[in-house]
Formats: C-alpha cells, structure tokens, sequence
C-alpha cells in the first residue's frame, strides 16, 4: 500500500475541469487499417478466428446492445482488435455462436470497458475470456471522477472519440457505415489504454487490487431472476396499498408479455408512469383509460382492453392474493426502518459507513468500490460475536468481499463496530 495515495490518482479528471483543452484533443475518425466489412457467415467468421489465433497480445472486445428498443440486452454487433490480426467486426444475430473464436483465444486477455454490461451478451454467443482487464472499473480504482471510455481516452491518451451513435437502435439491418465507424473505433485503442491503466495501477499500489477484482468479474455467476421484477417499477413508490400493487403488477406482466412477443423494450409497449397512474387512479372502462394520457398513444392504445382485463383483475381479487407491500428478502430491513427497529444497528451502521468512507477517502476511490454498500449493511445489522478484525474478516468473506477488500477495510470496522455499542 506504499504507493496508494499516489497524486495522480486523486487528481480531478482535466478534461472534465478544462473544456477547452478536451475539445483541442484530437478526433479519431477513422479505423487505422480502414473499415472491417461485417462478418456475417461461416467463411467470414472461419477468417476471423484464423486471423485472430494468429495475433499475439491482448485482445480488445466490445459489444453493442438494442436498449431501449429491443427485449433483453442480446448484442447486435461485437467488435474485437488485436496485434497482428487487425480489427473485426461480428454479426451475432448472423453468426450466433462464437465459441471457436473463443476457442481460437484461450488464455488471452481480453479488455473490455466496463465488463458488467458486455459479459452477459458475449456469453449468450459463447464468447467468453479466461482473462479479463477492464478499464472502466481500473479507473474507478484509480479514482477517477469520469469513468465513461470517452472521459478515460480523453485524460490518458489525449485523444477523442466520438459517441453520437452509443444510443441508437443496433438491431436495425443493414447498419450504416457511420455507425460501424464509430463501433470499431471503440476497440481501437482499448489496448492502448489498457497498458497506460496497468502502469498507473501498478503506479498507485493498486494492480493486485485490480488483478483480484477482475478475476471476480469472470467468476461472478449469473444473476438469478428477480422474484418480483414488477417491484423495479419507476414511481412505484407512490402507490401506498395492496389493490393499487395489485394493479401495477398486472399491468407489468402484461406488458412485459406483449414486450417479449413482439421483441420491444417493455417501456416502448407502456411507460412505467402510466401504470403507477393508472393503478392510484382505477379507472373502470377503457374510456377512463385512455383519459390517461399515456394510454392514449403508440401502442398502448392498441392494447387498451389487454389493460383494463389486468385492472379488474387486480380490482376482483381476494386480498390473500394481492402483493405484499414489501418484497421478502434474505437481508435486512430497509435502512430507512432501522432506527425504529433496532437503534443499535443504526448506530453501528452509521460507524461503519462512516469508517468506509475515511478508508476510501484515503485510497482515493469510491466507497462502493472499497466496499460493496450491501456487505456493510448485512456486517452492521448482524455482527460477529465478539467483534474484532478476525471475526470481521470472517463475515466480510461471507458477504463476498475480496481479500484486498478484507485488508483494507477489517480492523477499522471492527473497531466501529465495538465504538457504535458502548
């Protein structure tokens, strides 16, 4: 931990302090080697393994999703760079299955920017690395106030990449030039930058941190389903009892039924605002519906009788079978409740937050990233008996925690911990 409060690392981003010199940056508007054509058949995708199987180094990989157009998070194009191979870009929906490309890899690092959201969609296709460096969360461990790939190219290369075209509709056939232009740029230089966060990591004390947490990215299970996702609704908390939740999770199934028939995302079909409306108002007739202004548009109004069938069937239920107005869960209550319930917890939780933040603040990182927020939650409402760092230490591990994690942050939580409860 010698190098840890390297100055780099907690300096303010320049691009983000100084306008002018982010936009004196130079654009990178085209692909070094030219534009890749896109590879959508068996021969294609043959060339591309043979080429990359071939290169040397690590190899860079992007995805681009539909979100916000289509159901689910699938990728629609994947781009890769390496040395000695060049850049590709894939086809997924043409070629669905990548696993010879990933075969063609084994042992190779791959770098990709923030991993979380790619690796989902990449293991859809079978592309998987054994290896994983990811620049997002290296500058989040580095500290730095922006972490998008265009802020981080920006402050560590002094270069510029365009990003007009992140948000649009990937799933659309054939793509337009401009689009694969801005797609292979996205792996361009992602090795570059992943060799520049490498030596600041190591710079900083903090590669091994890095190594540890990458490693976790790649060993991280998939997430189980949510048991009520309809609970994830935007505004939900407005609506205050069971028949009202009743209806907006009618409505939410049906919707996101109709999202998945027709491949749409679900807020295309029906925004979240116009259930939470129409569950405090309870309209009756699909006259008092579409009074509702959302439902009067797009295609919510084609599925207006689909609506009022799941309102009155909220409306004719028994009670025992409306929601509770709070999910199970295997955790603790909401921290909101807690100094109701247990003034204790509350106390030794705000200690602990408090001692997170003042290791975090001195490691120059966010405190999420330090510690994951649920752990010191779970630490504070149940703790080890006695408490002291090696108990501490125990129940992090538990909850998760990586063993940098666990170094950093034991001896001063179990030290808040004791402070809290005398």
């Amino acid at each position: 931990m010698a190098n840890v409060l390297n100055s780099k690392t907690g300096d303010p981003d320049p691009s983000a302090s100084n306008g002018q010199e982010a936009e004196e940056a130079p654009l990178l508007s085209e692909p070094s080697e030219g534009l890749p054509p896109v590879v959508s058949d068996a021969e294609g995708l043959a060339g591309v393994v043979a080429a990359f199987a071939k290169g040397t180094g690590p190899v860079a990989v992007d995805a681009e999703r539909a979100s916000g157009y289509r159901y689910g998070q699938r990728a629609y194009l994947v781009q890769l760079r390496r040395m000695g191979s060049g850049s590709a870009l894939i086809d997924p929906i043409a070629c669905p299955d990548l696993a010879p490309l990933s075969e063609a890899l084994s042992g190779a690092e791959m770098v990709l920017h923030a991993a979380h959201q790619d690796l989902p969609c990449l293991t859809e296709v079978n592309l998987r690395p054994d290896v994983l460096f990811d620049t997002e969360l290296a500058g989040r461990l580095l500290g730095y106030q922006r972490v998008g790939l265009g802020a981080m190219v920006e402050r560590v290369l002094g270069l510029r990449l365009a990003k007009e075209h992140s948000a649009v509709d990937w799933s659309i056939r054939p793509l337009p030039e401009d689009w694969l232009r801005y797609a292979a740029l996205d792996v361009e230089i992602l090795v570059e930058l992943r060799n520049a966060m490498e030596a600041e990591l190591a710079e900083a004390g903090k590669l091994e941190w890095a190594r540890e947490e990458f490693a976790a990215s790649l060993a991280a299970p998939p997430k189980e389903p949510r048991p009520d996702p309809w609970r994830r609704t935007s505004g939900i908390h407005k609506v205050r009892n069971q028949r009202a939740l009743g209806i907006v999770r009618e409505l939410w199934l049906e919707r996101d039924r109709i999202a998945q028939e027709r491949d749409i995302s679900p807020g295309r079909v029906l925004q979240d605002a116009a259930m939470v409306e129409a569950a405090l108002a309870m309209p009756r007739t699909s006259a008092e519906l579409v009074e509702i202004k959302a439902f009067s548009i797009r295609l919510a109004r084609r599925y207006v009788p689909v609506w009022v069938k799941a309102i009155n069937r909220a409306r004719d239920m028994r009670t025992v079978e409306l929601p509770q107005p709070s999910a199970p869960g295997d955790g603790p209550p909401p921290t909101n409740r807690w100094a109701d319930r247990d003034p204790a917890a509350a106390r030794r939780l705000e200690a602990a937050r408090s001692a997170v933040s003042g290791i975090a603040e001195r490691v120059r990182m966010p405190t999420e990233n330090l510690l994951q927020p649920d752990a010191v939650r779970r630490l504070a409402w149940a703790p080890p008996r006695p408490v002291n760092a090696e108990t501490v230490k125990t129940r992090l591990r538990e909850h998760n925690a990586r063993e940098w994690q666990i170094e950093l942050t034991s001896e001063g939580l179990a030290s808040a911990l004791r402070e809290a409860a005398s």
